[in-house]
């Protein structure tokens, strides 16, 4: 094997090209038209995202972006080139790193084609989702394999499917976290990406997710469980962190229906103020680059929540982005393949 041919290829779900209603548009509809994201028939899915949801939430979302942008532009695709640019800096010639974006751009046709020109002999997949799901991590990979099916010669593929309990994952994180003094607050809340209960269900038929026990412990069914690697995720971070067991909870947020995973984040959140909850910490730990979601969505609209329901202060622990010691977990989460 090559060293030198060694491409490595990190994944994000993706951004609009700009905050404009036909910008956000356009990726609204490449995103939920993915069948991995809403598994509907493929009728229902057409006419409910085409005809209802992306025509609503277009021009809502546009609203959210415009106050997410910077005069950089997105945060999710800035932090990721300078990710970049720093793993390759410190991978010393050992692979030749790309970016891509599941929907908008960079997207993965373009940047496979690149990789495919440039005669790499060994591929490195690393979709940047710390936990498993069919909607992050499945569509990515799915997506890049479509793109190589034609290739003439196939290289040395290798998929690095999650890392939420890689100890360099988990180093960096809790070094995050840790730089907000974490014990001076009253509370802290992991707030996780939700999906609906169906697609954990779809990890372990036999056993509803609603029913499992991952919320305790890591069940052996739940190696590729969102849900019980989002809890286990948790229970690693409190662990370095050495937080007391009646001062954390788990929740999910940018739920679209009450059939999501629970505890909801913006009930979760109401419920602690009303608890005499001040000073809160959230932690959004199946994110590794700030956008829409941490930002805005926590950063802001909940944060507006909690103070009005009674909270006096919520704070938001950045992502790890380009950080330095996110960079160099990421070179040891990759390193075997290299």
């Amino acid at each position: 094997m090559n060293k030198e041919k060694s491409a490595l290829l990190l994944v994000n779900v993706g951004t609009p090209d700009n905050p404009s209603v036909n910008a956000v548009r356009r990726y609204l509809f490449q995103f939920l038209n993915d069948p991995r994201v809403i598994d509907l028939p493929w009728l229902a899915r057409k006419m409910l995202i085409n005809l209802i949801i992306v025509p609503f939430r277009a021009p809502k979302s546009a609203k959210l972006y415009k106050r997410l942008w910077t005069k950089e532009g997105s945060p999710l695709l800035i932090n990721s080139l300078k990710l970049k640019d720093k793993l390759q800096s410190k991978l010393n010639g050992e692979a030749d790193v790309f970016i891509a974006m599941r929907y908008g751009e960079p997207s993965i046709k373009k940047t496979i084609e690149s990789i495919r020109t440039g005669g790499y002999k060994n591929v490195i997949i690393l979709p940047m989702f710390p936990q498993y799901a069919s909607s992050t991590t499945g569509t990515a990979i799915q997506t890049v394999f479509k793109e190589m099916e034609n290739w003439n010669t196939i290289p040395f593929v290798h998929t690095i499917s999650k890392f939420y309990d890689h100890p360099a994952f988990l180093e960096a994180f809790t070094q995050r976290i840790a730089t907000y003094k974490p014990q001076e607050y009253d509370y802290v809340l992991f707030s996780y990406h939700g999906l609906p209960n169906n697609h954990n269900d779809k990890s372990h038929p036999e056993i509803a997710s609603v029913s499992c026990s991952c919320e305790k412990a890591m069940p052996s069914h739940g190696r590729f469980c969102y849900k019980a690697s989002c809890y286990e995720t948790t229970r690693q971070l409190v662990d370095r962190l050495n937080l007391e067991g009646d001062k954390y909870a788990t929740s999910f947020q940018s739920r679209l229906s009450n059939n999501w995973m629970t505890p909801f984040t913006d009930k979760t959140l109401d419920s602690l103020a009303k608890r005499g909850i001040k000073r809160l910490l959230v932690v959004a730990p199946s994110f590794t680059a700030d956008c829409l979601e941490t930002t805005d969505e926590i950063g802001h609209e909940y944060k507006k929540a909690f103070l009005n329901a009674g909270g006096q202060e919520l704070t938001l622990v950045e992502s790890l982005n380009a950080d330095d010691l996110w960079v160099e977990a990421l070179k040891k989460i990759v390193a075997i393949y290299l």
